[in-house]
């Protein structure tokens, strides 16, 4: 018989676990309405309106209308990858939640080593996209499989290298050690350049735009989940708009101060700072122009990169100069 210890860690699980599926799909569906606003407001329209108050049912209307379609199995596809594409861009992204630190002692899993735990995880989406596009049996969709890839690749250098100096700055992994390293000041006051790295290699990541070449739809129809549709595709809308969402959680913990903030609970500010970066990758979208592939990869190679070594090697000096001094 299991003891009373590992049954009340499987319900704590199954608990968390249900949470975080509830708070994903309702805040994919606000995002959508968030986008739709956005966009509606920078090119000086209204937006959504009709269906609900200022239109905030119109996404769930579209997520009905989704879930009830035909999941269709095109001709000559490979079915078991077909299948397990969506799976996989999906899932890894749920472990973000596990040690995400939404205030003082709200955290599930407080690993020691922190947010490499999520960058580790949550790669395997792309192996989920290039699945969906050589089992799609489409040359759109694996073109566009194949530029997610080469994408992941390069952005994935600076993306690390952006976090190193906060590593080396609060001498942990831990994001709830991140958090209490900047009770001073935030780390964005000592590290922008870092902040700014990590903002743009965070967007190649996501597949945003102005790099969001794998889904050109100009180019590549829809890119590799051209041959997608029903809940299959929606399981992509949701792993796009969760990363985003995760994306700029990391952010704020590792250049915000996290949850904290004056007067108000520590989950509220989590929430407004991660809502605010989430408004600005939203207005770079509809801002910006989409970059073409050879310049997405000469950004990452020929900038990102030797900015982000820059940046490692700058605080490694300021951290010795420090304790000379001392």
């Amino acid at each position: 018989m299991p003891s009373t210890f590992v049954i009340q860690e499987i319900l704590k699980i199954i608990l968390w676990g249900t949470i975080v599926v509830l708070f994903i799909s309702v805040n994919a569906l606000f995002l959508v309405w968030m986008e739709r606003k956005v966009s509606a407001r920078i090119q000086l329209r209204r937006g959504p309106l009709h269906v609900g108050p200022h239109g905030l049912l119109q996404t769930i209307a579209d997520a009905v209308k989704l879930i009830s379609k035909e999941l269709v199995f095109p001709k000559e596809v490979d079915k078991f990858g077909y299948w397990l594409a969506p799976v996989l861009v999906f899932a890894p992204i749920l472990s973000a939640f596990l040690i995400m630190p939404l205030g003082k002692n709200w955290i599930i899993r407080d690993l020691n080593v922190g947010f490499l735990f999520v960058f580790s995880l949550t790669n395997i989406s792309f192996i989920g996209i290039f699945i969906a596009g050589w089992s799609s049996n489409n040359k759109y969709a694996l073109l566009g499989s194949m530029r997610a890839v080469a994408q992941n690749i390069s952005y994935e250098i600076p993306l690390l290298l952006s976090t190193m100096g906060v590593v080396m700055a609060a001498g942990t992994l831990q994001t709830s050690g991140l958090v209490a390293a900047q009770k001073g000041s935030w780390f964005i006051m000592t590290q922008p350049l870092a902040f700014l790295i990590f903002l743009c290699a965070s967007l190649a990541e996501a597949n945003r735009a102005p790099f969001d070449i794998p889904e050109a739809e100009s180019e590549l129809v829809a890119g590799f989940h051209t041959e997608y549709s029903g809940m299959r595709f929606a399981l992509f809308f949701l792993g796009e708009y969760t990363a985003i969402f995760v994306s700029s959680a990391i952010s704020a913990t590792l250049f915000l101060g996290g949850w904290r903030g004056p007067l108000l609970p520590g989950l509220a500010w989590f929430l407004i700072k991660v809502y605010a970066l989430v408004f600005v990758i939203m207005w770079i979208r509809w801002t910006f122009p989409r970059l073409r592939s050879d310049q997405l990869m000469g950004f990452a190679w020929k900038i990102l990169i030797p900015f982000a070594i820059l940046n490692v090697f700058v605080t490694a000096c300021m951290i010795q100069f420090q304790h000379f001094f001392k």
